[in-house]
């Protein structure tokens, strides 16, 4: 099993705290890791981009001149895409661009994405991160007591306590162990992660 310091929120170290070697500890799988990325990220575009071919832009129907004698090249229409106002070559429209990924495999790139921040010494277990109110200084307190900058803090529930400390902070987000997700695990550095979040992992993920 592997084994990571488990810190306050002043950045001493209390103890030590053992991760599930099924969750934490399994062989990193690239190739696996950057097919979901590259879904993930599919699946957010909008697909609505949409552009007019000639046979769609309004007017044009008339030759604009005859086909010969006037020393011009030949035009059958002012609405032709080298005209202005012409319509557009092989012209875009709205397409569905997402990709399915078993859950299979998404389970096995998450655990891969954990399993790298370990192996890299990349994760930092807190004990609590409990705030009484959105404070974004006591936050601040906390990510320079670890000397990090580009940090996700991942929570057990979402606390939004948690989350509107931490909004202002460039570099920083905060995501509820319910919408953990390989992309943001791999974009941000540093892992800083509640006792209570790596139970829930754990429960959900081993």
């Amino acid at each position: 099993m592997p084994t990571v310091g488990l810190f306050n929120r002043e950045g001493q170290k209390v103890g030590d705290i053992e991760l599930a070697a099924n969750v934490f500890g399994i062989e990193v799988n690239k190739e696996v890791m950057h097919q979901v990325v590259v879904a993930q990220l599919a699946n957010k575009r909008q697909g609505t981009q949409s552009a007019k071919t000639r046979a769609e832009v309004s007017g044009g129907g008339i030759k604009p001149w005859r086909q010969k004698g006037t020393g011009r090249a030949r035009q059958g229409s002012i609405r032709a895409p080298q005209w202005i106002h012409g319509g557009v070559v092989f012209a875009p429209k709205p397409r569905d661009y997402s990709k399915d990924v078993p859950k299979k495999v998404k389970r096995l790139a998450l655990k891969s994405a954990l399993s790298s921040k370990v192996a890299d010494e990349n994760i930092l277990v807190l004990e609590s991160l409990q705030m009484e109110a959105p404070k974004t200084k006591e936050m601040v307190k906390v990510l320079n007591a670890f000397e990090t900058k580009k940090t996700l803090i991942v929570v057990a529930e979402k606390d939004e306590n948690v989350y509107k400390s931490a909004r202002n902070i460039e570099g920083v987000a905060v995501l509820p162990v319910n919408n953990l997700n390989v992309y943001d695990l791999l974009r941000y550095e540093r892992l800083l992660v509640t006792k209570e979040a790596v139970a829930k992992i754990e429960e959900v993920y081993a």
